[in-house]
Formats: C-alpha cells, sequence, structure tokens
C-alpha cells in the first residue's frame, strides 16, 4: 500500500466540501489503483487525510491527470499551509482502518526505538481488543524523517473518550508506559466527523 497524508488549514469550508463532493463524483471512476481515504477537518478548522493507493506508480497516475491537476488548482483555493508527506511504509494494526468508524483520532510522533515501537505494538495487538472493544484498529505510517503517523477508529468520539478514562490492567499499563516513553513531539489531529471512503 502507497499512501499520501495532506494536511492544510482550511480557509473556506464551503468550497472545501464541494471540492471533495466533485472529487468522489467526477474523479474517483477513473482513478486507478485507489484504495480509499481517511480525513476530515479539526475543530480548529485543520485538515488531515490520508489517501490509499496500490502502489505509489499508480497515486502518481492518478496525479498527472489533466482533471486532477485541474480539481487540485481550485481545492487549493480553499486552504492554507498544505504539506504532504508519502510513504510505502504502512503497517495495520487490530482490525485495520474502518468506514464504521465514528470517530479518527490521529497522532504524529518521533519515534526514539522503532524496533521497539513495533515490539510493544504487536504485543498490544493481542491484548487491547478486550479491554477497548469500541477500537476497530487502526494504521501506523512512517515518515523518511523518522516520524510515524498512527490513525485509530474508533466506534464514536464518546466509546474512545470512556475507554480512555477505564483504568488499564497492569500488563498493558507497563506496555503503555514504556510505549509512551519511545514518544516524543506529539501532534493530535481528533476527527470527530470523519470522512471515510473505500474503493
Amino acid at each position: 500500500m502507497f499512501v499520501q497524508i495532506i494536511t492544510a488549514k482550511v480557509t473556506d469550508p464551503d468550497l472545501h466540501r464541494r471540492q471533495l463532493d466533485t472529487w468522489r463524483r467526477d474523479l474517483k471512476p477513473g482513478a486507478k489503483g485507489y484504495l480509499g481515504s481517511t480525513g476530515g477537518v479539526t475543530a480548529d478548522g485543520e485538515l488531515f487525510q490520508i489517501v490509499r493507493f496500490a502502489s505509489e506508480a499508480a497515486a502518481e497516475e492518478n496525479s498527472t491527470r489533466a482533471e486532477q491537476g485541474l480539481w487540485w488548482s481550485a481545492t487549493e483555493a480553499a486552504l492554507d499551509n498544505v504539506a504532504f508527506v508519502n510513504s510505502s511504509d504502512v503497517r495495520s494494526f487490530v482490525g485495520g482502518g474502518s468506514d464504521a468508524a465514528g470517530f479518527v483520532q490521529v497522532m504524529e510522533a518521533a519515534v526514539s526505538d522503532r524496533a521497539r515501537f513495533d515490539e510493544l505494538l504487536t504485543e498490544f495487538e493481542t491484548k487491547i481488543p478486550a479491554h477497548r472493544p469500541e477500537l476497530f484498529g487502526g494504521l501506523v505510517i512512517w515518515h523518511d524523517d523518522g516520524r510515524m503517523t498512527m490513525a485509530a477508529y474508533f466506534a464514536s468520539e464518546a466509546e474512545a473518550r470512556a475507554g480512555e478514562a477505564r483504568e488499564m490492567p497492569d500488563d498493558m499499563k507497563a506496555l503503555d508506559d514504556e510505549w509512551r516513553s519511545l514518544l516524543s513531539d506529539l501532534r493530535f489531529y481528533d476527527l470527530v466527523n470523519p470522512e471515510l471512503d473505500s474503493a
């Protein structure tokens, strides 16, 4: 899987909404290799979008379509401070992403020890479904600079917050404490009305 992460400040929400609708109606049918997307706008107007393709070549082919270029030129008028991250280094956990999610929490962070991070995530996968049944799963996307983005898909925000508040079993708490010790320079995007789309 190849993903492109797009972040920006939304300056014209109505135009942005119309452009999303236009893409899905007019451009999506011709987007070869498109697998789906997860996105949304935070309460303070920050756009976060993960667009999934079968391969980097498919993503590049889509970006060179004339209609895609025209669409993006119009879409940029609704955005400021646009940034992109491309990656083929993607891992799913638990059940992966889900279009049934009512809430998606995204975390971006620097990771001091990727190997240990991966080991701890594998351990978590065996334990967390019993403790956090509202978590459908998620994706971990690695950046070239060693940072990572994690998107976690939940049934709803209310259930996710209730799950956060529950006390962890001792073995899970130890894992969680060590996992958090590997992270720094954290940034969160809470997508309370996520836009979820699969091909």
